[in-house]
C-alpha cells in the first residue's frame, strides 16, 4: 500500500542547503511548523492561555491578549467575544 502523506523532502533539503540545519533538525522543524498551523482556534486558545497563565499573567489580561493575537493567525478565525474565549477554556 502507498503512503499517502505528503512528501515535504523538497522543503526539508531546502532547509539544510540555505541553513546550518541537519536533516534531521530540518525534517523537524517542517514538522513544528505544520503542527502550529493545522491547530485549530480551540486548541490555540487553551494552549495560549496555559502558556500566559504560568507565566503569571491573570485571565483578564489573558483573555485580551488572546483576542488580539487572535486575527494575526495564519487563517484568522471570526473575531471572538472575551465570553466566547472563556467559554473555550472553561467550557
Amino acid at each position: 500500500m502507498l503512503d499517502r502523506r505528503p512528501s515535504h523532502d523538497d522543503l526539508v533539503d531546502h532547509l539544510v542547503r540555505s541553513t546550518s540545519l541537519q536533516r534531521g533538525e530540518a525534517a523537524r522543524v517542517v514538522l513544528d511548523v505544520l503542527a502550529y498551523f493545522d491547530e485549530t482556534t480551540e486548541e490555540f486558545v487553551r494552549r495560549r492561555h496555559r502558556e500566559l497563565q504560568s507565566g503569571g499573567a491573570v485571565n483578564a489580561e489573558i483573555f485580551e491578549r488572546i483576542a488580539a493575537e487572535l486575527p494575526h493567525r495564519a487563517v484568522a478565525p471570526p473575531e471572538l467575544s472575551l465570553r466566547q474565549l472563556r467559554r473555550i477554556v472553561y467550557g
